[in-house]
């Protein structure tokens, strides 16, 4: 029986750097066959997942021998971090390893959102050239909002204001003489929602961060002001973003992450026919490079708490 298990999709060499020191099963769909992960969890001292697996007790009462759970990214919301403290395994996360990703992510869809023209291709295919309606606007000069000021916050915001935008954030964790605050300004949540021209999301999803965006905080920002959600689903109140897209009381939105995911074709029908609107399958934080990073951080870190046998 493998003593690393691997549920999710991994860079194959960060794989062959496990398989190399320990019996290893890798099998990216095992997250969809829960039967059989908790027959292999019997023997396995390891456990490596991205963000569907769900480590929670069942799950974890199936594997007696576990050391250590692997996490394919920095969210841990699928993961019952007291559960495993309370068996003495470790949790670690892929912390950093994504950052730039994401980063280059939220700056691509507030480019994209800002000029508008990307998203109508198909009219200039059709033989109109519309454009006059498609001029759009530019990033520089524009005020950028972050709800949440952590490491990929920050990188987000240093390629912004190196492209000339002003930038302001919330983040009550984060201490007031913190390097970051050089380059934006620290204010309330209100403050963000109400100055930012392009609004990304940062935070965790908690029971005060749920829905944080909802229907009161989405009007009291700018009219033609964009929306990023990269972070994660449940932040927003999907609904409400819908509708005051379609109302035109929004200038459009980026979403990565949804409260239902994967997101089906019933829970997406919201989303229809809204034109502004970008919607991704969770993968701001995964490229080919950052893929390799994230995997071989956490193949490194998966065999230091095993004791690496090479």
């Amino acid at each position: 029986m493998a003593e690393i298990i691997i549920t999710e999709f991994m860079d194959e060499a960060a794989v062959g750097r496990l398989a190399a020191s320990f019996e290893t099963l890798y099998e990216p769909g095992l997250v969809d066959d829960p039967a059989a992960l908790h027959a292999h969890l019997t023997a396995a001292r390891a456990l490596i997942v991205r963000n569907r697996t769900q480590v929670n007790e069942t799950l974890l009462s199936m594997g007696p021998k576990l050391r250590v759970v692997g996490r394919l990214g920095v969210g841990l919301d699928n993961i019952d971090v007291a559960a495993c403290k309370a068996r003495s395994i470790k949790v670690v996360p892929a912390t950093g390893a994504n950052d730039l990703s994401v980063a280059e992510y939220v700056i691509a869809s507030a480019l994209m959102l800002l000029r508008g023209a990307f998203l109508r291709s198909a009219e200039v295919a059709a033989g109109d050239w519309p454009r006059q309606s498609m001029m759009g606007r530019e990033l520089a000069g524009k005020t950028l909002g972050l709800v949440g000021y952590g490491a990929i916050a920050r990188e987000v915001a240093w390629r912004a204001h190196m492209m000339g935008m002003q930038i302001v954030a919330c983040d009550p964790f984060l201490m007031a003489d913190h390097a970051g605050w050089q380059i934006a300004r620290n204010v309330s949540l209100d403050a963000v929602l109400e100055l930012g021209d392009v609004v990304s999301l940062h935070t965790p999803l908690t029971d005060s961060t749920r829905h944080m965006v909802d229907a009161g905080a989405l009007s009291s920002m700018k009219p033609d002001a964009v929306l990023i959600n990269a972070a994660r689903g449940g932040i927003v109140d999907e609904a409400a973003l819908a509708e005051a897209l379609k109302a035109g009381r929004l200038g459009g939105a980026a979403l990565d992450v949804f409260e239902t995911e994967p997101l089906t074709a019933e829970a997406g029908n919201k989303f229809k026919n809204i034109g502004n609107l970008i919607l991704t399958p969770h993968i701001a934080g995964v490229t080919d490079e950052s893929n390799q990073r994230v995997s071989h951080l956490i193949a490194e870190k998966v065999l230091e708490a095993l004791g690496n046998k090479t």
